[in-house]
């Protein structure tokens, strides 16, 4: 044999991986790669138990597995809870209802809930008022339509892609059914995401926007919302004033819906189909004068 093979076969005798110790040995026997989900559920369960893990992490992690078995219809918001303003109308008469549920988007109907045409952008109307010539149709964005079947991972990646922040959703018959956003989908990942319009702040909570009128978050406690309004609903069966209001509804309110209790008229400004979100309390002068008399 010559130096050259002697040098080769030398060479492919020592790149053997070095022999791993006892200690590596038991570890690779003890910690077995999970099989299942539910096993890979488990091990994250485990890590948080060790400090490896904090539990926004575990949180996250739980919503990545959950994404990929959820679809559109799962979290959309539902037709009779959408917020569209309709085109053939001129700006005047949902201008107004823009301002007040402070959407960044809405879908654009032509009569029918069943017809969207596109998307408006609530910055772009800073645009039709400072140009008299523009129409509205002129600055509707593109609409993406979604089967109610649509995977929200799937979902996400083509939202990443296109750029789009919302679509309509539609059932076989290509009728419309609901709507999902992208902070739909990673509210799905990340819990609740706050956005100018959110408040959570204490003071936030009852917010007065003219005389006679507050704008009320659903999650106010109802002991806080008793010493503000100088009330005395109970909180026996619920903490807070929005779960104190589905209850006298007897089920979820969809926006624009009221009940009066007292001197005071609720409105539901914001809803999904699980919670409210926000409430417009108002103090009527006719409930007032109402309770005067009793």
């Amino acid at each position: 044999m010559d130096s050259s093979n002697h040098r080769r076969t030398r060479t492919k005798r020592n790149s053997h991986p070095p022999e791993r110790s006892l200690l590596e040995k038991l570890s690779a026997l003890i910690s077995r790669e999970p099989d299942t989900r539910q096993e890979l559920l488990e091990l994250l369960e485990s890590a948080h138990e060790r400090n490896l893990l904090d539990a926004d992490a575990l949180s996250m992690m739980h919503g990545v597995l959950q994404v990929s078995d959820l679809c559109a219809r799962d979290i959309m918001v539902p037709r009779a809870q959408m917020d569209m303003i309709d085109i053939t109308q001129p700006p005047s008469a949902w201008m107004g209802f823009v301002i007040e549920t402070t959407h960044s988007r809405f879908p654009a109907i032509e009569g029918s809930k069943d017809k969207v045409v596109g998307i408006l952008l609530a910055k772009d109307l800073l645009r039709l008022s400072q140009d008299d010539s523009l129409n509205a149709r002129d600055i509707l964005r593109p609409v993406v339509f979604i089967p109610e079947s649509k995977r929200l991972n799937v979902l996400l990646r083509e939202f990443r892609a296109n750029r789009n922040h919302m679509a309509i959703v539609v059932d076989e018959y290509a009728g419309v059914i609901g709507l999902v956003t992208i902070e739909d989908v990673l509210e799905q990942i990340v819990g609740d995401i706050e956005d100018e319009f959110d408040y959570d702040e204490a003071e936030d909570h009852i917010v007065a926007v003219a005389p006679n009128s507050w704008r009320v978050d659903a999650d106010t406690e109802i002991s806080q919302f008793n010493e503000r309004f100088f009330m005395q609903l109970s909180d026996e069966e619920n903490d807070t004033i929005g779960g104190h209001i589905t209850a006298q509804f007897g089920r979820v309110p969809k926006v624009g819906e009221f009940v009066e209790i007292d001197s005071l008229k609720f409105t539901v400004m914001r809803a999904d189909a699980r919670r409210i979100d926000v409430l417009r309390v108002e103090r009527t002068p006719t409930l007032a004068k109402d309770d005067a008399s009793i």
